[in-house]
C-alpha cells in the first residue's frame, strides 16, 4: 500500500467529481458485496455518513479466493482511483488497485446480514447496532445535538458547570435514587436501633446517584450569572415505558436575575436553535429517518421552528381539556398532574402548535418553585411538543428564604444535608430561573424514533444493564 492520507467517505462524497482521477485511500466496513464473474461491487461505510462508497473490483486483478472473506460486516482497506460513476445511486466510485482485509465476519455468525431487523432485535445487539443505517443516523444526530447545545450556551455567554453525580440530596423529593455504597451487603454495620450505620460508609453518610444537577446549578448561577449543566442523571423508577430510562442525560441551565418570562423565552429560543442545527447539519440522516420511519418528521421539525409557542396557564389548559368532549384514559380536573395524552391533545389537536404551560398548582410541583400571589399556584413552566408531550420542565425558583422554608416544612422535606442550598437565599439572594431538558427526549423528537431506548447507545432500564 502507498503512503496516502486516508479520506473518510463523507469527505470523498462531499468533494464529488472534484477529486476524480486521484488515488484515494479508504477504510471501513462492508455493507454488501455483489457482482458477476468479471466485476464485483462493494458498498463501503466508515460511519462518517449514512451513504456508502462504491468500490469496484476488476476480477482480472483480484482472485475469487482473495475476495471470499469480504462479506457483510468485514473490515477492509482499499486504495484506488476515484472516478465518476457510470451506475445509478452514486456520483463517484473507487476502482480498486489494492485491497487489505483487516477483519472478517462469518455470514453464519454475524447477526447484521443484509435484511430488515426489528428495533427490538437490535436492542439485544446494542453492541453492534450502531453499524446499521438507522442507528448510525441516530447517533450522528445525537452528536450534532450535543454540539449544538454547547455552542448555543457558549455563544450566549453561559458557563458549563459540572455538578456532582454522587450526592446526598434528592432534588425532586421522589426518593427513586440509586444508592452508592462500599458497605458489604452480606454484613451491614448496624446502629443500636438496628438501622444501617452509614457513618461507616465511604462518604460517612447515605449517598446516591443524582437525579438532577439543578440545586448545585443554582449555586453556580448565584456566582457566575448564567450556567448550564449537561451530564448523566439516574432514576430508580420501575418504569417500563417508551419514554423512560434509568440512566439518561440532562441539560439544566440556571440563570440569575431571570423571571419566568425570560425563562420561557430562553427555552423556546434554545429548542428552536437545536432543531434548526440538526436540520442544517444532519440533512441526509434526517431524510433517511423521514423516509424509513416517520414520513412527517421533516415537516414536524420545520413546523416547530417556524411557529411561536403558545403560552397558556395550567388553569386555562384544564378548562380546554374539560370542554373538549374527549374521553381521556386519565380524568381531567383542576389539580391533576397532566398525563401525556392531555399534553398531546393541547399541542396536536387544539392549538396545533408547541405549548408552554405555566402556573401549575403548587401541590404537584417541586418545593423550590416560586409561589404566585394567589397562594395556590407556582411559576412553573412545561414545554409540550407533538408526539412527545413534555420535553422541558422548569420554573422561576423561590428566592425568599422564609417562603422556601415554609414550603420545605409544609412538605416535610429532610433538609439537614442541604444547609448549603438554603445559604443561597441567606446571602445575596436574587430572582432566578432555570429549566431541565431530557436530552434523549430531544433526540427522540428530532429523529422521529418511537422508543427512547433507541436514541441512546446502551439503554439502562428495569431488568437491563447489558453491555
Amino acid at each position: 500500500m502507498k503512503d496516502i492520507r486516508r479520506k473518510r467517505v463523507a469527505e470523498i462524497l462531499a468533494s464529488g467529481s472534484a477529486l476524480a482521477g486521484e488515488t484515494v485511500d479508504v477504510k471501513g466496513w462492508v455493507r454488501t458485496r455483489r457482482g458477476n464473474k468479471n466485476v464485483q461491487f462493494i458498498a463501503l461505510n466508515d460511519g462518517s455518513t449514512i451513504k456508502n462508497l462504491q468500490i469496484v473490483l476488476d476480477l482480472s486483478r483480484f482472485s475469487e479466493e482473495e475476495l471470499k472473506p469480504v462479506t457483510t460486516g468485514s473490515s477492509i482497506h482499499v486504495q484506488g482511483k476515484l472516478v465518476e460513476s457510470q451506475g445509478k445511486g452514486q456520483s463517484v466510485e473507487v476502482q480498486a488497485d489494492e485491497l487489505e482485509i483487516y477483519g472478517t465476519a462469518s455470514p453464519e455468525e454475524y447477526p447484521l446480514q443484509k435484511k430488515g431487523h426489528s428495533l427490538e432485535f437490535l436492542r439485544e445487539k446494542a453492541h453492534l447496532r450502531p453499524r446499521t443505517n438507522t442507528f448510525g443516523a441516530v447517533l450522528r444526530i445525537r452528536h450534532a445535538l450535543a454540539f449544538a447545545i454547547h455552542k448555543f450556551f457558549n455563544d450566549k455567554g453561559f458557563y458549563y458547570f459540572h455538578t456532582p453525580l454522587i450526592t446526598a440530596s434528592d432534588c425532586e423529593g421522589a426518593g427513586a435514587m440509586f444508592q452508592v455504597t462500599t458497605l458489604d451487603p452480606e454484613n451491614l454495620p448496624r446502629t443500636e436501633e438496628g438501622k444501617v450505620d452509614y457513618s461507616r460508609d465511604f462518604f460517612g453518610k447515605h449517598a446516591s446517584l443524582t437525579v438532577s444537577g439543578q440545586l448545585e446549578g443554582e449555586l453556580g448561577a448565584t456566582a457566575l450569572g448564567n450556567i448550564y449543566t449537561f451530564g448523566p442523571t439516574f432514576r430508580a423508577e420501575n418504569s417500563n415505558t417508551p419514554r423512560h430510562l434509568s440512566e439518561f442525560w440532562m441539560i439544566e441551565p440556571e440563570m440569575a436575575f431571570y423571571e419566568i418570562k425570560d425563562n420561557m423565552d430562553l427555552a423556546e429560543e434554545f429548542i428552536k436553535y437545536c432543531v434548526s442545527y440538526a436540520l442544517e447539519h444532519c440533512a441526509d440522516d434526517i431524510q433517511f429517518l423521514n423516509d424509513m420511519f416517520d414520513k412527517e418528521l421533516i415537516e414536524r421539525l420545520k413546523f416547530v421552528i417556524h411557529n411561536d409557542f403558545v403560552r397558556l396557564p395550567y388553569t386555562e389548559g384544564v378548562r380546554i381539556l374539560e370542554e373538549s368532549g374527549r374521553k381521556f384514559e386519565f380524568p381531567v380536573y383542576w389539580g391533576v398532574d397532566l398525563a401525556s395524552e392531555h399534553e398531546r391533545y393541547l399541542v396536536e389537536e387544539h392549538f396545533k402548535k408547541p405549548v408552554i404551560l405555566t402556573d401549575y398548582p403548587k401541590e404537584i410541583k417541586a418545593f423550590y418553585m416560586k409561589l404566585n400571589d394567589d397562594g395556590k399556584t407556582v411559576r412553573a413552566m412545561d414545554v409540550l411538543f407533538p408526539k412527545i408531550g413534555e420535553i422541558i420542565g422548569g420554573s422561576q425558583r423561590e428566592e425568599d428564604y422564609d417562603k422556601l422554608m415554609g414550603r420545605i416544612e409544609e412538605l416535610h422535606i429532610p433538609m439537614k444535608d442541604m444547609w448549603w442550598y438554603l445559604d443561597t437565599r441567606r446571602f445575596g439572594t436574587v430572582p432566578h430561573s432555570g429549566f431541565g431538558l431530557g436530552f434523549e427526549r430531544l433526540v427522540l423528537f428530532v429523529t422521529g424514533m418511537q422508543n427512547i431506548r433507541d436514541v441512546i447507545p446502551f439503554p439502562r432500564y428495569p431488568g437491563n444493564c447489558e453491555f
